[in-house]
């Protein structure tokens, strides 16, 4: 538990990890450009053999925003314990805005979308609800164990 409650050092890792997310969210083209082609045809396949047309490209791009944001929510609920998880979604909220007014006002190779707001958002209130419910479950052992 020592780890878990160093604040201090989940802040550092928080801010270390916007900068990945920068480039991917400032690329001056979309990030999955050089495998639209082969995902194309791996969506083409998994059909043919089954897989339902409703998992295409639109689903798999906002999957990948879900999970691209579920770690910010992760580590925003254990660099700042005292927040709510909607408090760490109103983040994700603010970070994906700004980032789609970023992409919209000097990119001209990306375009803003409300979904992506939408579905960052969402992946960094999971993260921040998976961060919250393994604290406590590990709080819970963490008692059980020390009763015994």
């Amino acid at each position: 538990m020592k780890y878990i409650e160093s604040y201090g050092l989940w802040r550092k890792i928080l801010v270390a990890m916007l900068v990945p997310l920068a480039f991917i969210a400032f690329w001056p083209s979309p990030v999955d450009q050089p495998v639209q082609g082969d995902l194309a045809r791996i969506l083409h396949f998994l059909h043919d053999h089954g897989i339902p047309s409703w998992f295409n490209y639109q689903f798999v791009e906002a999957s990948a925003n879900v999970m691209l944001f579920v770690p910010l929510g992760a580590v925003s609920s254990l660099a700042f314990a005292e927040k709510q998880w909607w408090q760490i979604g109103a983040l994700g909220l603010l970070v994906s805005g700004l980032i789609e007014l970023g992409q919209q006002l000097f990119l001209h190779n990306r375009f803003a979308s409300p979904l992506d707001i939408v579905t960052n958002t969402a992946g960094a209130v999971i993260g921040a609800l998976l961060a919250l419910t393994t604290l406590k479950r590990l709080q819970a052992r963490s008692l059980s164990a020390t009763g015994l």
